[in-house]
């Protein structure tokens, strides 16, 4: 799958430092099946809990009667919404609003563990039965009766900004929660009034299902302790300390102390798991009442409907160039859909799909705005990429147009528009400042790895077979690195250390990659460096893992840990080596004494704090050292993609038949961790791009896309091989100078696969797709341009 492409960096690299590519060291127990998820998890007495999702899109609760299934066989406890209001158990707000930080207000919602009144989507928790089975759970679920009174529902943001589309909450103007805006106005419109010619486009980007491979769990227990009751979550997040305060605060009421949160082994989270949701309450609220743990794992079909969803965007988009194909002025306005409720992190996709508009362009006048709202359809939330995906969509769709309308193609339109290497640091007009990176070189070096000059013999081949051909080049940029982090090293009496970390690691690969950067400071031996985490009890504190956010926030941490820990060694150093601290050198694992040349390894100093009798140095019993990170800009991480596709046109069938790209990921901390993560990006781009569309029937609200039958999901015999090929131009504003990677291979392949197949399609009259690029959406567009160039003039 991966061809290097000529970085020299192979698997067969000696060392375990910063910049190796080194195996991970957790594939191991993930391969054999010794892994441990929140369904292995069993506990005595474990009960088991099915949820009944409403059946309605839009529709008042007249009656809920649970008699019936409180008397099915192993039945233990029925809940509902009105027993919630009861107990006075709040609801999950969201994670924050535009206003929240000097915004627009906005309206917020609070979404129910258990709806009482009104539900607004399909997917709404109605009732939770537990059971001693998970199968008498389902049977008694059977047996409630609900009765609704439906209303007019809306399913697409465009259409709940028609006049005439239903309320979805009472005292929300127009279904919309708020609209963010940047740019200036007035200096747009004058760009516009003075083009040479503008490029117009409407765009829709399709609603998606994270679909991770191990779908939401939950095991909740509440535990006696020394006469204090804790709650104890098991839960599958990429967030745990997030997930504890908002169910300790928002919901239980009750001290973050009294609730104990463990995230084990992550079978994918893409943004879908970084909250919580209402079965991590429930299974925590059954647990109490009964008085023994109580488990929920959702089927495929109850994620698909109950799992926060990603993208739903509809934009117009346009841009202004001069005379020559320079971009004077971008101008957008979409509309973003929320769902039901304001849920998650949503606010930061819509954010960056405005923000990140202007890309890797010197665009001088921009005027962006979009709306998020409500529809009666699951809420959506952050999604791998959050906002940039939809941000390079509209801007990559908009300069192939450019290209082809002004007559100098897809590489030159770009080049002439780039921002040039000596113009960082360079500020946008939407507030973001770029501080490192060659753009122009990115789009080169990926040209010439794509072999773009050879194309016209491949397509001849390919036209050959009946076949048509087309490609496509994309240049992004992304901000990587949000909010703050917490890291802690702690060290045993043999010189060993644990990494305490804040961070989340469920694929990224951290417990190698920090143990890498931990060998390379302090000289540790990969062997004897723990990863902890997932654990709030164990670890103090941390915000988790998404937004690409680790590699700089962690490693900055942890470079503050270890310089932490050195200073801490430094006068234990001195008492060994009979010397003064300020004579104390350390570097490589060592400390020198200057003037004897005397040394002594790190580790050997940090057994001298655990000595039974009188610490040499003055020093207390014992080390750790905590770092933090969260004052530095976010970085960005850019690059360039290339694919070309051959298209069958009398089927439609799409083959990708060469991909590749390369990546500026500034100081690469594995490399290999890096390949592996732009390659599975682009799988799920690549995904967004052919096959994947969460889909609602737009009278009913009904999930018309609730399983794998339905629901289009990438196969490994649609993949192409990928070439592809790190850069490292350090980023300027972090003192290990990574980039972020998790996000990257997301964000470019949609646009490059649909300005590929746009490419191959333009002879036949095609000019416009929208995604998913399905073979019979393909078809009907080809046989509509031959119908409309067999129509008589």
């Amino acid at each position: 799958m991966i061809d290097q492409g000529g970085n020299g960096r192979g698997g067969n690299v000696s060392g375990f430092g910063i910049g190796q590519a080194v195996r991970r060291r957790e594939d191991h127990r993930f391969l054999t099946g010794a892994g441990s998820y929140v369904g292995d998890v069993k506990r005595a007495r474990m009960a088991h809990m099915c949820v009944i999702y409403s059946d309605q899109a839009h529709a008042d609760i007249v009656r809920i009667d649970v008699k019936a299934a409180m008397e099915s066989p192993g039945v233990l406890l029925v809940l509902t919404g009105q027993d919630a209001e009861n107990e006075g158990l709040g609801g999950l707000p969201p994670y924050f609003m535009p206003e929240d930080a000097g915004g627009p207000p906005g309206f917020r919602t609070i979404r129910p563990i258990l709806v009482s009144d009104r539900v607004r989507c399909v997917g709404d928790r109605v009732v939770a039965v537990i059971a001693e089975t998970a199968d008498q759970a389902r049977d008694a679920a059977e047996a409630v009766e609900i009765e609704y009174s439906p209303r007019p529902c809306v399913t697409t943001p465009d259409g709940a900004a028609a006049s005439d589309a239903p309320e979805i909450w009472p005292g929300c103007e127009g279904n919309r929660s708020f609209t963010l805006a940047f740019g200036d106005p007035e200096r747009t419109d004058e760009a516009f009034a003075r083009s040479a010619f503008v490029v117009r486009l409407d765009l829709r980007n399709n609603r998606l299902s994270a679909n991770s491979i191990e779908p939401r769990c939950a095991l909740g227990e509440f535990v006696m302790n020394d006469g204090d009751g804790q709650y104890i979550l098991h839960t599958s997040s990429q967030n745990p300390h997030g997930v504890r305060k908002m169910l300790a605060n928002s919901v239980l009421a009750i001290p973050e102390t009294c609730l104990r949160v463990i995230s084990p082994d992550v079978g994918g989270g893409f943004g879908m798991k970084a909250d919580p949701y209402p079965e991590d309450a429930l299974v925590l609220w059954a647990a109490r009442k009964l008085g023994r743990p109580v488990r929920w794992i959702a089927s495929r079909s109850e994620s698909l409907a109950g799992d926060n969803h990603g993208r739903d965007q509809v934009a117009s988009a346009q841009m202004a160039f001069d005379e020559n194909g320079r971009a004077i002025g971008l101008r957008v306005r979409a509309y973003h859909a929320l769902g039901a409720y304001v849920a998650s992190a949503t606010v930061a996709p819509i954010t960056f799909s405005m923000r990140m508009l202007p890309g890797v362009y010197d665009i001088p006048a921009i005027d962006v705005r979009t709306s998020a709202m409500f529809t009666n359809c699951s809420p959506t939330g952050p999604y791998r990429g959050a906002g940039r995906p939809e941000a390079c969509f509209m801007l990559e769709r908009l300069m192939d147009e450019a290209g082809r309308v002004s007559g100098l193609g897809q590489v030159e339109i770009r080049r002439r528009n780039l921002i040039a290497e000596q113009a960082l640091p360079y500020a946008t007009p939407t507030g973001f400042t770029y501080d490192s990176g060659d753009f122009a070189g990115m789009m080169d070096k990926c040209l010439e790895l794509a072999d773009w000059e050879g194309f016209a013999a491949r397509r001849q081949a390919s036209e050959g077979r009946g076949l048509v051909r087309g490609r496509a080049v994309t240049c992004y940029i992304e901000s990587a690195g949000v909010f703050n982090e917490r890291m802690e090293l702690r060290f045993d009496p043999s010189g060993g250390v644990s990494i305490l970390a804040g961070t989340h690691s469920h694929g990224q690969g951290h417990a190698t990659a920090f143990a890498q950067l931990i060998h390379d400071w302090l000289g540790i031996p990969s062997e004897q460096i723990r990863h902890v985490q997932g654990d709030t009890d164990a670890v103090t504190f941390g915000r988790g893992t998404y937004a690409a956010r680790s590699s700089m926030l962690a490693s900055t941490a942890l470079r503050a840990a270890a310089d932490e820990a050195i200073a801490r060694c430094s006068p234990m150093a001195a008492s060994i080596l009979e010397t003064d601290v300020d004579a104390v050198l350390f570097s490589e694992g060592l400390f020198r004494a200057a003037a004897t040349n005397r040394t002594v390894s790190l580790q050997q100093v940090v057994r001298g704090f655990f000595a039974p009798m009188g610490v040499p140095g003055g020093q207390s019993l014992g080390l750790s050292t905590v770092g933090t990170a969260g004052g530095e800009a976010p970085n960005f991480p850019n690059g360039a993609h290339v694919c070309e596709v051959e298209v069958d046109p009398e089927t439609g069938a799409i083959r990708i038949d060469r991909y590749t790209v390369v990546d500026d990921v500034g100081k690469a901390i594995n490399p290999m961790i890096c390949e592996g993560q732009i390659i599975g990006g682009i799988a799920q781009g690549v995904g967004q791009a052919l096959v994947e569309e969460v889909v609602y029937d737009p009278a009913t609200g009904q999930l018309l896309s609730g399983s794998f039958s339905d629901y289009g999901m990438l196969r490994t015999d649609t993949m192409p091989t990928i070439a592809a090929r790190l850069e490292e131009i350090p980023c300027k504003t972090n003192p290990v100078g990574v980039k972020g990677v998790g996000e990257s291979g997301t964000i470019a392949a949609p646009p490059t696969v649909v300005n590929a197949v746009l490419d191959a399609l333009r002879p036949l009259g095609v000019t416009d797709l929208q995604m998913p690029l399905t073979s019979a959406r393909i078809w009907s567009a080809i046989d509509a341009a031959a119908s409309r160039k067999a129509e008589p003039a």
